[in-house]
């Protein structure tokens, strides 16, 4: 889908810090090539190449609008292509995703590919939200079954995209020397105008209100709004505090 780069990084210290404690946990001394799957404006693509700065560090993303707020890193390169269907043309000894692969649907494919284009001794290693279950998100349902706008929106909602931590490791298992699962609820303490409608707004909203003309898509905008401020209301000091469950995934190839 079209990104707005300007609407995801709205919220850009909340994005990125699952990204940075992810990649404190990655024991990997000197990889000579390194993807970023999903690599988007390019930011985390960016502390790669800091970690690492005689690695060929590689940004993959098939959004235009959001590659061309990338910046140009001596030792990045950046390839636009479907992170669905993308394999490294050798051997990776770092696959780095973060907030990408739940956009991608079937995630035994997928997870077992991306593995298997891991060099031995390298890393696969993802981040993906696990909080579609939360009112923020099952509101949009809610405000997209419940309008006018049913017949237009209805095929758009997909199910939750990201399977339990037990079944990456089932998949994951027979390919790694090592692997360590696990979860992290980030209390996050967001400022603004009913933030966590703007929060999705740039991430799991956005494809049913492009699907939408004016003044339906002004209105089921409305709608949802007025359902995620409820569920999530202001704090006494004016903040809104919107916990966000992410899933953590280091596998080391056998």
């Amino acid at each position: 889908m079209p990104w707005d780069p300007v609407q995801y990084l709205k919220f850009a210290d909340h994005r990125v810090r699952p990204a940075i404690d992810l990649l404190n946990r990655v024991d990997l001394e000197s990889p000579e090539v390194a993807y970023d799957l999903g690599a988007g404006t390019g930011n985390i693509t960016e502390m790669l190449a800091k970690r690492w700065p005689n690695a060929r560090v590689i940004g993959v993303d098939n959004s235009p609008e959001m590659m061309g707020r990338a910046e140009r890193v001596e030792n990045l390169e950046w390839q636009q292509g479907d992170i669905g269907t993308w394999r490294p043309d050798r051997s990776a000894d770092l696959i780095f995703s973060n907030a990408a692969l739940h956009w991608v649907d079937g995630h035994t494919e997928l997870f077992n590919g991306l593995m298997s284009a891991v060099a031995p001794g390298g890393l696969f290693v993802v981040q993906m939200p696990r909080n579609f279950g939360a009112l923020s998100h099952t509101s949009i349902s809610e405000a997209a079954l419940g309008g006018p706008w049913r017949s237009t929106l209805e095929p758009l909602l997909r199910p939750g995209p990201v399977e339990p931590p037990q079944f990456y490791v089932r998949i994951l298992s027979p390919l790694a020397s090592s692997l360590d699962v696990w979860e992290t609820d980030y209390i996050q303490v967001l400022t603004g105008d009913n933030p966590v409608k703007e929060w999705t707004k740039g991430t799991w909203l956005k494809p049913l209100l492009d699907a939408l003309e004016e003044p339906q898509r002004r209105e089921f905008e409305e709608t949802y709004a007025s359902l995620v401020e409820k569920a999530y209301p202001k704090e006494s000091d004016g903040t809104t505090l919107f916990p966000f469950k992410r899933m953590f995934i280091i596998a080391k190839r056998k």
